[in-house]
């Protein structure tokens, strides 16, 4: 095995000695996008941790800031956003105003409806987030060239619609 060699090469290669009649192909390709998440999470909880934010923080509140202007949104338009329940969702929702991120409003168009808004120090942290996010991830793909990031993140996408239909 040379330099350009990673640890899934080497657990292909046993593989591959002891079992030559299975095809391990897709390991070469899912191992390391396995590998590649245990990076990127840990790069993403380290971003999240210093604006201190929970990743499930981070979903709900990204999910506002996203919304755009005044950043607010129904619980029930949060939950295809964040793919929790409807009980976890008022749970975090609750969690979120005791800690000064978001804030319930009545629906000016639902008198039963609630809206839920991202405060200022919502916005500050959800922005102090997605900067230390960015430039995380960009660390992390530092060695590739922009094309073949463009070529790696068109390639996931046709998996990931593969998945999502």
């Amino acid at each position: 095995m040379g330099k350009d060699t990673d640890e899934v090469d080497r657990i292909v290669e046993a593989w591959g000695a002891e079992r030559p009649d299975l095809d391990f192909s897709p390991l070469e390709v899912l191992s390391r996008v396995d590998r590649l998440s245990r990076h990127l999470d840990r790069a993403r909880r380290a971003a999240f941790r210093r604006s201190d934010l929970e990743p499930w923080e981070w979903d709900v509140l990204s999910a506002l800031r996203r919304a755009g202007e005044p950043y607010q949104l129904s619980p029930k338009q949060l939950l295809p956003q964040t793919l929790v329940s409807s009980g976890t969702m008022t749970n975090r929702i609750d969690r979120l105003v005791e800690r000064g991120l978001v804030r319930r409003e009545a629906d000016p168009d639902d008198r039963r409806g609630v809206l839920v808004t991202l405060t200022g120090d919502g916005r500050t942290r959800v922005d102090a987030a997605i900067t230390r996010l960015v430039d995380a991830e960009a660390e992390l793909l530092d060695m590739l060239s922009r094309a073949d990031r463009d070529r790696l993140a068109a390639l996931l996408r046709k998996l990931s619609l593969g998945f999502d239909a």
